[in-house]
């Protein structure tokens, strides 16, 4: 008797339903680029409903890559297939407003704009540390495979990894140095 199919197996099946691997990414395909973010969490240690939110960070699209494969009114959907607390984090991935949000990550009090709402709110700490590796994750599959990515926006990504220090696990911060090719401590705050 086969076991049941797991969380990251039905993700996998509905990555490749909603057309996934046809679409293209810097790297290959979608499926492709995802696949890799959470091979990198799994690598950093990551609890596995960050692991699995790597795997599915763009299913409502994202600020910088705006192609969805699911509209964020079928968020009940996405969570019956990874889980409540999993679907959290991909709906709070994608509904950053980067610009607005970002630059002030790193302080408890800073605001976290949602781009679909319009709204903006204070995610507690353990929020913002998996935004936080998430982002790190994406960004780190992005310039590993792309060298004029990483050249262009690699300068820019240790700056702001770096303010983020406090929010990365020593494995991500590591993966970051080893990547960006910054310093082995992050900047003082």
């Amino acid at each position: 008797m086969a076991a049941p199919p797991t969380a990251p197996d039905r993700a996998l099946a509905l990555l490749r339903d909603l057309g996934a691997e046809e679409l293209a990414h810097p790297g290959g395909t979608l499926l492709a680029h995802l696949r890799r973010v959470q091979a990198r969490l799994a690598g950093w240690q990551a609890r596995p409903a960050l692991q699995l939110a790597g795997l599915c960070h763009a299913f409502y699209g994202t600020d910088g890559f705006p192609a969805a494969l699911l509209s964020v009114d079928r968020r009940a959907d996405l969570a019956a297939v990874i889980g409540i607390e999993a679907e959290a984090l991909v709906y709070l991935y994608a509904s950053c407003d980067r610009k607005a949000t970002c630059p002030l990550l790193d302080r408890a009090e800073a605001a976290f704009h949602d781009r679909f709402t319009g709204l903006a709110s204070r995610p507690g700490a353990q929020a913002r540390h998996d935004f936080a590796e998430l982002s790190a994750a994406n960004e780190l599959d992005l310039a590993d495979i792309d060298p004029a990515f990483r050249d262009r926006w690699g300068p820019s990504l240790f700056a702001l990894f770096g303010r983020w220090h406090n929010l990365l696990s020593a494995r991500a911060w590591l993966d970051c140095r080893r990547v960006l090719g910054g310093p082995a401590r992050p900047p003082a705050d």
